[in-house]
């Protein structure tokens, strides 16, 4: 199967192993992978500033970086949104408009791609610990992803999945929130992390790099003994660096 990456921002700036990470999962898997270098944003910033002219023209870069004819993976569910629902506003009845509906029903998060189209669950993974599993908005809210990060998290041996207060709540980021009210956005994500210190979990795992960014810099400033870990760098635990 020939796949074709997308690497969001934070990713392809803060955290590159993770995207490497999840090219090793997906080869593993049996795709045939490709990356075009030219690609850049998907354009969700500029849009959720309510800059859509010139998210729109980051969006017309995305729809020209990438084929209409393959599966295009990221390992970002907020990404994934943005093209498959932030592109209905920007390019419904343009010139693109049939090129872009058919990236967007291609177009998949790392998790639900492994799950529900390659229809693989295991990948030899191991990580000894305890873990929650922090369900992003953008995966939870707009593409209805809950079980298939559960289930591949569930494939990885010495690691146990506990649930935690609060699973379904936001983070804090939401990326123009955490600009515009720093002190409920670091209230939230205060919130957040100390449900998962309360049941002893050593990680907090997520799709989204964007709410580990978030959770990880409260982390750090409050000096806890907790992790934050993307599931493309769980799942390629114990395999990926032999």
């Amino acid at each position: 199967m020939r796949v074709e990456v997308f690497i969001p921002c934070l990713i392809d700036q803060i955290y590159p192993e993770t995207a490497f990470n999840m090219i090793k999962l997906l080869q593993k898997a049996g795709c045939d992978v490709s990356y075009n270098p030219e690609q850049t944003c998907c354009g969700q910033y500029p849009y959720n500033a309510g800059f859509w002219d010139e998210a729109k023209k980051i969006g017309s870069k995305f729809l020209t970086d990438f084929s209409e004819d393959k599966y295009i993976v990221a390992p970002s569910a907020s990404c994934v949104s943005m093209v498959k629902k932030g592109y209905d506003d920007l390019f419904t009845n343009t010139i693109v408009h049939n090129r872009c509906r058919n990236i967007q029903s291609n177009m998949y998060e790392l998790s639900d791609f492994l799950v529900n189209v390659l229809k693989k669950d295991y990948f030899g993974a191991e990580l000894v610990g305890t873990a929650v599993y922090h369900d992003s908005c953008s995966a939870l809210r707009d593409c209805n992803i809950k079980d298939e990060p559960r289930k591949l998290l569930s494939q990885v041996g010495g690691l146990h999945i506990v649930p935690m207060r609060n699973e379904e709540s936001c983070c804090g980021f939401g990326g123009n929130l955490s600009m515009k009210f720093d002190e409920i956005s670091s209230a939230m994500a205060e919130q957040k992390v100390l449900n998962a210190v309360e049941v002893k979990a050593d990680y907090i795992i997520s799709t989204d790099s964007s709410c580990l960014l978030q959770l990880q810099s409260y982390i750090d400033k409050n000096e806890l003994p907790i992790k934050t870990k993307h599931i493309a760098d769980v799942l390629t635990s114990g395999w990926a660096n032999i």
